[in-house]
């Protein structure tokens, strides 16, 4: 670690350490619910909920999980249930199961929600699709909202096409582009004057933090926010790679020890792959020949002669224009059907991860990466230009 981050680290502090410490009165005789899950902890690894469940000033009442639950195990995509957390016999009501949203019911006793995600500041990850579902929720009842801030992998990366009606799901918020750049925090004041919500939100701020990817050493110790985001590497090329959740012709790593940060199939020759992409010299990232094993069955796991992505400086990349690069030299390698005819292939899914479907329709007509990326740069600088607006941390 260099010297600036050693200083950095020792005078840094988490949200939820600032929280505890000068805003302590902002929890003061509230009955509080937190929206968290195990990876949002302090920098001695004690979890949020631990800690509030602790303090004895606090009086937790409730717990909200997001997708993979409190607990962080269950699947992309699988179903939680509401449940009692087994040792703080409280609630923990699931937001991605019967409900994705915060129900009156569930929020009767409660007086204050802080929320608390480790997030990795991509749209198709859909901890700020719940983050913009609890504010909403939160200003028809009325109810107060803390969010204790942290960091995410690369607070500068914006990128990509910006998520419009009709393409707006819960892996497409409105309004965001791919990678947007913001702590949950930032986040959480960007959402509440771009969607006009109207209640009380404090932000318990970092204190110590300068937004820059070399600042990553202050989030560890890492705790995978979800099962497939095992690392901080995970975490970065996740946007350049989670296109292929749509591709499903094409692995992306998701049973292996490198998930999103690697990708490829047993027809493919990662070496010519990888040769190719280095060729276009595409900011901040690197590709390597990478064979590796995809655990499909434990008697035969499947061969492949893949690539890695090392990204290699975060403030460069651009995990969008990467993405849509990745798919026309694949394409142009191996032919278009290769990837798209397959029957597993979802093309509406890939419009919604894209928040269009321009970015598909233009990778069949064969359009270059770059004019790709270029079709999205008017509304990025729109999106940056509102986006400075909520932006509480310092660059380097």
């Amino acid at each position: 670690m260099m010297a600036g981050y050693r200083n950095m680290k020792r005078s840094f502090a988490l949200g939820i350490d600032n929280l505890l410490g000068k805003h302590r009165q902002w929890l003061k005789d509230k009955r509080v619910g937190l929206v968290s899950h195990l990876a949002a902890v302090d920098s001695d690894g004690c979890t949020t909920a631990e800690r509030l469940h602790l303090d004895p000033a606090v009086r937790l009442v409730a717990l909200f999980g997001p997708e993979h639950g409190f607990f962080g195990t269950a699947g992309a995509g699988e179903s939680c249930a509401t449940r009692m957390h087994p040792d703080l016999r409280i609630p923990i009501h699931s937001l991605y199961g019967k409900t994705r949203k915060p129900t009156r019911s569930m929020l009767k006793n409660v007086d204050a929600l802080v929320i608390d995600l480790s997030d990795i500041a991509v749209r198709a990850y859909t901890y700020v699709a719940t983050l913009r579902n609890v504010l909403e929720v939160a200003s028809d009842l009325h109810k107060e909202v803390i969010v204790a801030d942290r960091p995410v992998p690369m607070p500068n990366t914006v990128d990509g096409p910006v998520a419009l009606d009709p393409y707006v799901s819960f892996v497409s918020t409105e309004g965001l582009p791919l990678a947007y750049g913001m702590t949950p925090g930032e986040t959480a004041l960007w959402l509440k004057r771009t969607v006009g919500l109207s209640l009380e939100l404090r932000v318990s701020a970092m204190t110590g933090y300068i937004r820059h990817s070399g600042s990553a050493a202050v989030l560890s110790p890492w705790i995978p926010p979800s099962p497939a985001i095992v690392s901080l590497e995970s975490a970065k090329c996740y946007p350049a790679t989670v296109l292929f959740e749509a591709i499903e012709s094409v692995d992306h790593g998701r049973r292996t020890n490198l998930p999103f940060q690697v990708f490829g199939s047993s027809a493919m020759d990662g070496a010519r792959i990888a040769r190719a992409l280095s060729k276009i010299n595409l900011p901040g990232v690197t590709f390597h020949a990478h064979r590796y094993l995809v655990r499909s069955s434990a008697k035969h796991p499947t061969p492949v002669h893949g690539v890695r992505i090392t990204v290699v400086d975060a403030d460069r990349f651009k995990p969008a224009r990467t993405a849509v690069s990745i798919i026309y030299t694949l394409q142009s390698l191996y032919g278009i059907s290769c990837l798209w005819a397959p029957k597993q292939t979802r093309p509406d899914f890939f419009d919604m991860l894209c928040g269009t479907g321009e970015v598909r329709r233009a990778l069949l007509d064969g359009t270059k990466p770059a004019t790709i990326a270029a079709s999205w740069q008017r509304d990025l600088a729109l999106f940056r230009k509102d986006r400075s607006k909520a932006l509480l941390y310092p660059k380097k």
